[in-house]
């Protein structure tokens, strides 16, 4: 048997062509307009760079089961396979992975942002500042 390899490169620009990805002031309009913000960067990045008012916090490894509408430990914003799905990773990568994968449950509005976190501060839209640790 044969097997099909293909990079992570590949399959990243695979994965894109399947999105509708927004830059940083369109993931603002869509949040604005109801979409769901969903931050999957680890805690580490959260805690060093703060957080992106009303977003929604879930670590990747729990991704699936938290933004399924079926799905037993489903998140109370989980409410359809029609919800608009805004994915924030730290440059917005990452994010474009787990966006096709919610795509493959169903959430077929499911995208990710562009430049991820970065982007969006850089852009200079709204972020909850870390406390600092005493």
């Amino acid at each position: 048997m044969s097997e099909h390899r293909v990079g992570i490169d590949a399959l990243l620009e695979q994965v894109r062509e399947g999105l509708d990805r927004v830059g940083p002031r369109e993931a603002f309009d869509a949040a604005a307009s109801g979409a769901l913000l969903v931050d999957i960067r680890y805690a580490a990045l959260r805690d060093r760079d703060g957080l992106i008012p009303g977003a929604l916090v879930v670590e990747r490894n729990e991704l699936e089961w938290r933004l399924d509408p079926q799905g037993s430990h489903r998140a109370p914003e989980a409410t359809s396979h029609d919800l608009h799905i805004v994915v924030i990773c730290n440059e917005g990568y990452a994010s474009s992975l787990a966006a096709a994968s919610l795509k493959q449950l169903g959430l077929h509005r499911a995208t990710d942002l562009v430049g991820g976190f970065q982007a969006w501060r850089t852009e200079g839209l709204p972020v909850r500042v870390p406390r600092a640790t005493a």
